[in-house]
């Protein structure tokens, strides 16, 4: 199947009594039995469902959708990309045991590992994946995970995936890619020999801005256990935005396509605009671009209060994705909890923007942030 067709048709085929077009919401904390002996067949392997924190159709319809994109065996959903994030985490690593990350993960991604997990006993230690050298220095005898982002935020290096899993290989540890920015529709992680792929479904797989959802792909032992994390940490994710969640991916290869295009031309007209001193964009890798999301640099000169008080139409948000193009200031929202001093080593600095670009008319979305530009030269 190619994306455009696969994204519609590679679901879950239930067997359901009424044969409805559209799979209906499950809309239930759990589910009815008829006896004792059918209750006890569920705990000896016979049953689907019990509680829909255990399993729920919708959840796993997601689940399943998702891997099916990634080419991955299984898949699970979360109630968020972040609980996505720790199931796949936990799923790997316990106390004692040792990761090798990113430097540039992004910003809550970054607290959860070096504040969180560091108080559960987890060791952690910060890298730049950029040179694999410096990766493989940083492995330890209790490494067990290696963990970065397909495409980083808010700064949009675009990761070393092979890399990544050639070394995960030769020293027989796990590797975990968050490919929230690329989405399968322009990379898949796990073809590539990543072991585990999270997203954050809030972004572009629900692609509305109306949900709040994780989802993880990879091998079945490792799902496995990430499910059993979600289960038993709570984590689940409510069966209407399951629901709602694959109707939204339903439309996500037109959305990328018409995204990602106009971020190939919004980020090729802004490297023209003198007022602006880093245009950051993945510019070689399709011809459709690589990805919606386009990171500026405004020139020192350029006040950035005036700059997003010229904004117009386009929303100022603390995240990306949508249909909608929005801006929002990665210093102040979503690199918030880093320290000042990564920060400035990674060149996060309040003139940095990040823009989500939206199906909109790429010449309008390129003229009100001129506009916004021309309200924020002092």
């Amino acid at each position: 199947m190619n994306f455009e067709t696969a994204v519609l048709h590679k679901r879950n085929k239930n067997e359901r009594t009424i044969k409805s077009k559209v799979p209906p919401i499950y809309q239930t904390s759990a589910f009815a039995f008829n006896d004792l002996d059918e209750l006890e067949g569920f705990y000896q392997g016979n049953g689907n469902y019990l509680y829909s924190r255990v399993g729920n159709p919708n959840t796993d319809e997601l689940g399943e959708l998702i891997a099916g994109l990634e080419g991955a065996p299984a898949g699970a959903a979360a109630s968020s990309g972040l609980s996505a994030i720790l199931a796949g985490v936990l799923a790997v690593v316990k106390s004692g045991d040792h990761i090798v990350a990113a430097d540039d993960l992004y910003g809550g991604s970054f607290h959860l590992i070096k504040e969180e997990l560091t108080q559960l006993g987890i060791e952690v230690t910060f890298v730049s994946f950029s040179d694999m050298a410096k990766v493989e220095e940083a492995i330890r005898k209790n490494t067990k995970l290696l963990y970065s982002e397909s495409i980083t935020n808010p700064l949009l290096r675009v990761e070393n995936l092979e890399g990544v899993a050639r070394l995960a290989k030769k020293h027989n540890l796990i590797s975990l890619i968050d490919n929230t920015f690329a989405t399968p529709y322009h990379c898949q992680p796990y073809l590539k020999g990543i072991h585990l792929v999270v997203h954050s479904a809030t972004k572009y797989i629900g692609g509305h801005s109306d949900i709040t959802a994780g989802v993880l792909a990879g091998d079945e032992e490792l799902i496995g256990k990430a499910r059993g994390k979600i289960v038993n940490l709570g984590a689940n994710l409510s069966p209407f935005e399951a629901w709602l969640t694959c109707r939204g991916a339903k439309t996500l290869a037109l959305r990328m396509k018409q995204q990602s295009s106009n971020a190939k031309q919004v980020a090729e007209a802004l490297k023209e605009n003198k007022n602006i001193k880093n245009v950051y964009y993945p510019f070689l890798k399709g011809e459709q671009g690589f990805g919606a999301i386009v990171t500026v640099e405004l020139a020192d000169h350029i006040d950035v209060n005036e700059f997003f008080k010229g904004l117009g139409w386009i929303k100022i948000v603390p995240t990306l994705a949508g249909v909608e193009t929005s801006v929002s200031h990665p210093l102040t929202t979503s690199h918030r909890a880093l320290p000042p001093e990564t920060c400035r080593e990674l060149g996060i600095t309040k003139q940095v923007v990040r823009i989500s670009i939206g199906i909109e008319h790429s010449e309008d979305i390129i003229a009100q942030i001129n506009q916004a530009i021309g309200r924020g030269i002092a």
